[in-house]
């Protein structure tokens, strides 16, 4: 009954503060989560994005909770060169781990993160950056070239889901896929940058949920054979 629950699941606004910054969010909690996601997206976009609030609820249908999340404020926004500040958005995304970890129901619950485009840049230096605070990294059609220097340092399991029309971005993330110490690629045929075409992003959903409950089962496999 998990998978009718989650379908009828809708987001919740929820705005993440501390410290005198305040950052929109959309969290979506499943009875029981297994997980969670944390959503950090491309350039352009924002919580309220209908490709990555698809593949949320795909997610929910898998039993994560998720986390859809504006990196920026939203006057930060109307500055294009925020949206390309690469370590700013992954400091965002290290602060909105933290508040998910310490200010919502979320103990010892795996967390990942789900990026595209610029997003994916960013989800991997936090990645890096947390450790083993971060179970999985999923990147959607990822500028994974704008986060090279801190790529080997990402020890999480990590899926590169790529459009094999998008030959530019196919191209730096098979250059990534040698750098990264455990990473795997998923490329969708005939799918642009976008994924706008007939199936691609059911193809996307099935391949991020999969990886993601597969790697969040894993770790909290491990985790009860340590408390036994």
């Amino acid at each position: 009954m998990r998978g009718a629950a989650s379908a009828a699941m809708h987001f919740v606004p929820t705005p993440i503060r501390a410290g005198g910054l305040e950052l929109q969010a959309l969290l979506g909690v499943p009875e029981h989560p297994l997980g969670w996601v944390i959503f950090a997206h491309g350039s352009g976009s924002s919580r309220r994005s209908p490709r990555n609030q698809q593949v949320a609820r795909a997610l929910h249908q898998a039993g994560l909770g998720t986390l859809l999340l504006d990196l920026l404020t939203e006057s930060e926004a109307h500055v294009r060169e925020n949206t390309f500040d690469i370590l700013l958005l992954a400091e965002r995304l290290k602060f909105a781990t933290h508040w998910l970890r310490h200010h919502h129901t979320v103990e010892s619950e795996p967390i990942g993160y789900f990026g595209a485009s610029t997003g994916a840049a960013a989800a991997l230096i936090a990645a890096a950056d947390l450790g083993p605070g971060i179970s999985a990294v999923v990147s959607r059609g990822g500028r994974v070239d704008l986060a090279r220097a801190r790529l080997r340092q990402v020890r999480c399991p990590t899926l590169l889901i790529v459009g094999g029309a998008d030959s530019f971005v196919l191209e730096l993330n098979r250059r990534a896929l040698m750098l990264l110490p455990r990473a795997s690629i998923r490329v969708i045929q005939g799918a642009g940058h976008l994924f706008e075409e007939a199936g691609a992003l059911e193809q996307v959903e099935q391949a991020a949920s999969s990886f993601l409950k597969s790697s969040f089962e894993e770790i909290s496999g491990s985790r009860r054979a340590e408390a036994t």
